[in-house]
This record gives C-alpha cells, sequence and structure tokens, in this order.
C-alpha cells in the first residue's frame, strides 16, 4: 500500500440509511472534538483539504466517508465531548455514532485519538470498553504530540498505555511524526478484514 493512495470524499451519512452498503472494509476515526481528526486524516492522505478542519469544535456533524483506492473506507465520526453545542445536537451525535459502530457490519476497525496534552475522559474509557466488548480492533493514537518535550511524550505515552494495553502511535500533523506507523496499522486492519 503506497502512503499517499487514491482518496476521495464519498459522502456525509446523517443517518444510518445513508451509509455505503458496498460491504468494502470500513476504518473508522474518532476523539473528542477538537483532537484533530481532520488533520490526522489529511496528512496521512497526503492532502490539505480533503477533510475539513476547523479552529471551531463540534464542526463534524455526520458521518464522513473518504473513499481510499476504491477498496475501502476512512469513517471521520463526529468529535464527541464537546460541552458547548446544544444537548439536541450532541445526542443527535452520540445516536448517530452508536448506531453506525454497532450496526454498519463493515466496522474492520478504529482509530482512536487522544490529545497528548490531555488526560483520558470518560468518553475515551466508555469508547475502549465498547470496542472490547465487540472485539473491534483498535489504535490510540496521541495527537498534537509535536506540542510536547521528548519527556513529557514519553511520559503521555507510558500514561496511556498503562490504563488501556494497547500499544500508542505519537502523531503530529505537522511534522508527520507517527504515519508510517498508522499506516501499517491501517494496512494490516483492512488487509484482516478481507
Amino acid at each position: 500500500m503506497k502512503n499517499n493512495p487514491k482518496a476521495l470524499f464519498k459522502l456525509s451519512a446523517f443517518a444510518l440509511s445513508q451509509v455505503p452498503r458496498d460491504r468494502k472494509p470500513q476504518v473508522a476515526f474518532g476523539g473528542r472534538s477538537n483532537v484533530g481528526k481532520s488533520s490526522l486524516i489529511n496528512k496521512i492522505l497526503g492532502q490539505k483539504r480533503l477533510a475539513k478542519t476547523s479552529s471551531t469544535p463540534g464542526r463534524t456533524q455526520a458521518l464522513n466517508f473518504f473513499e481510499i483506492d476504491g477498496r475501502y473506507y476512512f469513517v471521520d465520526l463526529p468529535g464527541y465531548g464537546y460541552a458547548k453545542a446544544p444537548k439536541s445536537v450532541r445526542e443527535q451525535w452520540g445516536k448517530l455514532t452508536d448506531e453506525y459502530l454497532s450496526e454498519s457490519g463493515a466496522l474492520s476497525g478504529m482509530v482512536c485519538l487522544i490529545d497528548s496534552r490531555r488526560d483520558l475522559t470518560d468518553y475515551d474509557r466508555h469508547m475502549f470498553e465498547w470496542l472490547d466488548d465487540n472485539e473491534v480492533r483498535y489504535a490510540i493514537v496521541l495527537t498534537k504530540c509535536d506540542k510536547l518535550s521528548g519527556n513529557k511524550l514519553t511520559q503521555a505515552v507510558r500514561r496511556i498505555n498503562s490504563v488501556v494495553g494497547n500499544d500508542v502511535i505519537p502523531f503530529s500533523a505537522q511534522t508527520g511524526k507517527g504515519v508510517q506507523e498508522l499506516w501499517k496499522w491501517i494496512r494490516d486492519t483492512v488487509q484482516s478484514a478481507k
């Protein structure tokens, strides 16, 4: 798999009925609002504006599907934990994400993004528990790691690792750190889904 595959925005699904049903593997990207999901997707795909980025948290309100090399999808999930969104909107995001994760049938794996400067939240812990309970393969990616010194980053990786037990991939959309490791995980995940 090359590191800059052909990537096309396919659709935004606001209901489970709009999710593609072609049975291609799907790799979802999830995390708190403003954790850097869109920046990560753009970086690993070698494109600047494929996934919409914003300095305002809570912009992703649908399941955004990107078709990769015509063989599988990246799915940008709505961010969770954004308290300033109206309660009805937060509930809709949560309902849509829950339905997708539980019922889509094509989810092959999930990339869980955590801001390297922050501690795990209850939302993060619930997500890991759900993924473990449902035997969904997942990677934990620490974003914005360029903002930490080497020692602080090592401490952040150890802290998350001790709680979750999964391998942790430090990532920076600015420097490209972690791109190769994440691609290896994605490649293995997509291959194992076939």
